[in-house]
């Protein structure tokens, strides 16, 4: 009987492996599919004929894809964790999510540390190295060749970090057991490292999230349909309509020699007609459509941000109060043992929409930032060093976004795997002043956001206008005149 009952165990554990990584395998192909045709909708179409560079560009658009998928997938687990947690809570006798359990969530958190790890310090530098490579000189060109210097570049890389992190870790602790510990690469360099990178992945998401929170509204308001409030868009329409016109006149009457003016106005012309586009699409909008879904939106972006710098603010009396509150990575009672939200499964939909709003906030502030304004895709026209550029900043966005959900409060999702072997974490003034800082930049940025206009009329009134002491950028199409001289905006 011992024997049978030994044999049962390990078959239900090897059915259990098996339909654990069935599971990770679908979920990772969906993943990469969405990825591929992503990145196919921005890269930029080259010849189809099968040259040198043209495997190498396929090669750097599959490591690409691999890439993105894992960012994707490092974004979800979080919600996926959360709500799974709820599941179990709710049914836990159910036959048809006995596969949702720990083990599986487990493994998905390895998983995706793993990959991250794979992609930001080998696959990643390997792409761009063997896009900009040509081979040794003395050697036959070709494939092998590249691939030969792209394997020299990155074996010297790996030297010259492990030299800096060595170095950095001797200045900073000044310990024969900390350096000896430095030799150990799989247990203590690599999750250090990346503790490293985490660190500047939240510093960054400090930046950007606060950024892209007050620029979300001006984001939707682009792309909603706004209320036409004391406007005339018929006026505005046939406005617009005889400005194309001459425009059109112009550009007939002018000789092709003259190539500045004529590409000026081609350029002018273009903006024009996309103005009209979107006047138009405001005339046949619905009146449900721009009186109630553009106000709706706006509410629910408002209450949104709101409860994050509430949630926010909480942590902090949390931090001051109970050192329990400290995000150090332990592992809690256990996968749908206990509920992480004090208001069940409400509570958890809250923290899964405030996480996924919060990741589209980082990457828009991201964009939105001067630094990287030459990172943002272009449809059609996106060379691969700039996909790969994209490519690893999401990364490291989205690797550090559930350890910022857990600093912030956001969750009480005890991190999993080596998303919490960071030493960082245990930090109180580290912890506390991240907390402070995000509650004091975010609450900075929408005060400006909402007072901008105010500010300008004001810079008006006083005739400071002329000094460019604001610096709200302002659309070409605010304001254009009327048929009787007023000022609209459009």
């Amino acid at each position: 009987m011992e024997g049978q009952d030994e044999v049962s165990a390990r078959e239900q554990h090897f059915h259990s492996q098996v339909r654990e990584s069935t599971i990770c395998f679908l979920i990772f192909a969906i993943l990469y599919i969405v990825s591929y045709f992503i990145i196919t909708r921005y890269k930029r179409k080259s010849d189809e004929q099968e040259d040198e560079d043209a495997i190498v560009n396929r090669i750097s658009l599959f490591l690409s894809t691999f890439t993105l998928a894992v960012s994707a997938g490092a974004v979800l687990l979080l919600p996926f964790s959360i709500i799974s947690n709820e599941i179990l809570l709710s049914f836990p006798q159910n036959y048809y999510i006995q596969w949702l359990n720990g083990s599986l969530i487990h493994g998905l958190w390895n998983l995706a540390s793993l990959f991250s790890n794979l992609c930001l310090f080998v696959l990643m530098p390997f792409a761009f190295f063997f896009l900009e490579s040509e081979g040794f000189a003395g050697l036959k060109k070709g494939i092998r060749a590249r691939i030969l210097e792209t394997l020299v570049m990155l074996i010297l890389l790996a030297l010259l970090i492990l030299g800096i992190v060595w170095v950095a870790s001797a200045l900073i602790d000044n310990d024969a057991a900390s350096m000896e510990s430095l030799y150990d690469l799989w247990e203590f360099y690599l999750p250090y490292l990346y503790s490293c990178i985490s660190l500047m992945g939240c510093l960054l998401l400090l930046l950007c999230t606060p950024v892209g929170l007050s620029r979300m509204f001006t984001v939707m308001g682009q792309l909603l349909v706004k209320p036409t409030i004391l406007e005339d868009l018929d006026e505005q329409i046939y406005i617009i309509t005889l400005e194309e016109e001459a425009l059109q006149r112009r550009l007939s009457g002018l000789s092709s020699s003259v190539e500045y003016n004529v590409t000026e106005l081609e350029q002018e012309l273009e903006n024009v007609k996309i103005l009209k586009k979107k006047l138009e699409r405001r005339k046949k909008a619905s009146a449900w459509e721009r009186n109630l879904v553009y106000p709706a939106v706006m509410v629910l972006l408002l209450i949104e941000t709101s409860i994050s710098v509430l949630l926010v603010a909480c942590n902090i009396l949390c931090l001051l109060v109970d050192e329990t509150a400290m995000p150090k990575g332990t592992r809690g009672p256990g996968i749908g043992n206990a509920s992480l939200s004090a208001f069940g499964f409400v509570g958890a939909a809250l923290e899964i929409i405030l996480i996924f709003y919060l990741m589209v906030s980082s990457v828009v502030g991201f964009y939105s930032l001067r630094v990287f304004g030459n990172f943002i895709p272009k449809k059609d026209d996106t060379t691969m060093t700039k996909i790969i550029g994209n490519c690893v900043s999401i990364l490291v966005l989205s690797s550090a976004l559930p350890v910022m959900s857990r600093t912030l409060g956001i969750t009480r999702f005890d991190l999993l795997g080596d998303f919490g072997r960071f030493n960082w974490l245990g930090n109180f003034y580290i912890v506390l002043s991240y907390n402070l800082l995000f509650a004091i930049v975010t609450t900075l940025c929408l005060v400006r956001k909402f007072t901008s206009a105010v500010r300008e009329e004001l810079f008006k009134a006083l005739g400071l206008h002329k000094l460019h002491l604001s610096d709200t950028p302002r659309d070409s199409d605010t304001a254009k005149p009327s048929a009787n001289g007023h000022q609209k905006a459009l």
